[in-house]
């Protein structure tokens, strides 16, 4: 199974169609969060489209949302997808995900209820910094933002043959890996 990871994305059509063209091949895409507003701290790209971006997320099946500090029901209504929940519990091959976008709770939280519900896997969103590590059985990722990047690097996660990757998401190189094996 191929899973692509995406978050805050906030709106911006360009780079958001970068991520979905990169992930192309995936069976499911996750997005943690901030799809379509870019959220009063954050300064309006020129790539912001959100009219257009959510008709093209509109009309994709295969992507599961999370939702994010700057996600409302009005973007929910628009692209007919479900993106109420702040958190989910995912079960994809030999992945148990618990996916939160990270604002409600504190990360020591997160990690601990992630353990709780025995997940493998920790996937957040809301820092805009990429992070990809193991601790205590557990994968802990945010793939960073696609379009407002903290850490300098717009950039996407990506899972398959039981391997974690952090992409770059203007040179596609792997920027960090992580195997199951």
């Amino acid at each position: 199974m191929k899973i692509g990871f995406l978050a805050d994305t906030h709106g911006n059509l360009k780079w958001t169609m970068e991520a979905l063209d990169y992930l192309k091949d995936c069976d499911k895409i996750l997005h943690l969060g901030d799809v379509l507003a870019h959220g009063p701290r954050n300064a309006l790209t020129e790539e912001y489209n959100p009219k257009v971006l959510a008709e093209i997320l509109k009309a994709r099946d295969n992507i599961y949302y999370v939702k994010g500090n700057c996600d409302a029901d009005v973007d929910q209504m628009v692209m007919d997808k479900d993106i109420s929940q702040s958190q989910r519990l995912l079960s994809w091959g030999n992945l148990k995900i618990f996916a939160s976008h990270g604002y409600l709770e504190s990360e020591n939280t997160r990690f601990y209820k992630a353990l709780e519900l025995g997940a493998n896997v920790l996937v957040t969103g809301h820092s805009h910094i990429k992070v990809l590590e193991k601790t205590k059985d557990l994968v802990v990722l945010n793939p960073g933002s696609t379009t407002l990047p903290k850490d300098g690097t717009k950039s996407i996660a990506l899972y398959e043959n039981n391997s974690f990757k952090l992409i770059n998401l203007e040179t596609k190189e792997i920027i960090k890996e992580l195997s199951l094996d």
